[in-house]
């Protein structure tokens, strides 16, 4: 039954089914990547529409502002980067709630999931990459339950620019900004010696201080993908991309944000009034008690009423203490 771009029932016949294996490896290494996950039919629409949003851009260039401190500043200026198409274009909402990769996300965070945001990223030669960084640095969830995930749209490399990523770094805090007018309150209250940091996503290591704390790993390794492949990345996962080197290949690759459909999110990328954002947020995969947004150009999601997600099971309390399941009568 379809209502307003909402699917009630979950049973679909091409469900992408993540592995024990995998769902281990996400959580130990705080990576996984879905070779093919995404159809060929389905990576070229999405290519197809990161090539006529780049080629849209091409007249929108402008120049950097000399006086910002943002290190991808020049990124945003040439357009190398766009962000939140998903709102304003039908491919880019479609892509964001592609449902093989609601799959894995539900399985990894869920099951109530929202999604967040999108990123298109172009990389021409000679342009891209971004400084270590973890994501959780930019988008707060409460509790902490944001993941990315990437998609390539055409096969990446160490040379046009893939994802490199430090192997059980999700494990660590996320470390805020140096400046202490901007510590988080977690950071302040819970940590006794969580050191902020300096000029993160800059991509010189001398500057971005967060490359301090990356050398207490192992090397670094990259995540060399082909199209149709879907890296997801823990939001607390120490991970960097360099700047595009060959001289006639792009890395074009779509990137979405996603959290449990739980937490509170005092984040939008365009704004909000109140002390939240998730009224912005698209509810994708079962139910939440807090505001969401339902898909703008009707595409589908997997969605149910409050307290009607699957395997949830009725407590009662028992004169000794305990607790018991409650029943139907039926043995079920």
């Amino acid at each position: 039954m379809e209502q307003n771009g909402a699917v009630q029932d979950a049973r679909r016949t091409d469900r992408y089914l993540v592995s024990v294996g995998q769902y281990r490896q996400y959580h130990r290494d705080g990576f996984l990547k879905a070779d093919g996950l995404l159809k060929e039919q389905d990576t070229r629409e999405l290519f197809e529409f990161a090539e006529r949003m780049r080629l849209q851009n091409e007249s929108q260039k402008g120049a950097a502002d000399p006086a910002s401190r943002d290190p991808l500043k020049a990124e945003f200026a040439e357009r190398t980067r766009v962000h939140m198409l998903s709102r304003i274009e039908p491919e880019a909402e479609r892509g964001m709630l592609h449902p093989h990769i609601l799959d894995v996300i539900q399985a990894l965070i869920g099951p109530d999931v929202y999604a967040l945001q999108s990123m298109l990223f172009f990389n021409p030669p000679g342009r891209g990459g971004q400084g270590w960084h973890q994501d959780s640095y930019y988008i707060s969830t409460q509790p902490d339950s944001l993941i990315g995930a990437w998609i390539a749209l055409e096969d990446a490399d160490e040379e046009n620019g893939c994802l490199w990523v430090v192997p059980g770094s999700n494990h660590e805090p996320v470390y805020p900004p140096g400046d202490s007018a901007q510590r988080t309150a977690k950071a302040k209250e819970t940590f006794r010696d969580l050191q902020g940091v300096y000029n993160v996503s800059h991509l010189d290591d001398e500057v971005n201080t967060l490359s301090k704390v990356v050398a207490n790993y192992p090397d670094p390794i990259p995540v060399p993908m082909k199209a149709g492949d879907v890296l997801f990345f823990h939001s607390h996962l120490f991970h960097r991309s360099y700047p595009n080197r060959t001289a006639d290949r792009f890395r074009r690759s779509y990137v979405c944000h996603y959290c449990n459909a739980r937490s509170w999110v005092p984040w939008d990328h365009d704004g909000y009034e109140g002390s939240s954002g998730n009224y912005r947020q698209i509810l994708a995969r079962g139910s939440t008690h807090m505001p969401f947004a339902k898909p703008v150009f009707g595409t589908e999601v997997i969605v149910s009423e409050p307290g009607e997600s699957a395997g949830s099971v009725r407590m009662m309390g028992m004169d000794n203490g305990m607790m018991m399941p409650v029943t139907d009568g039926n043995g079920s």
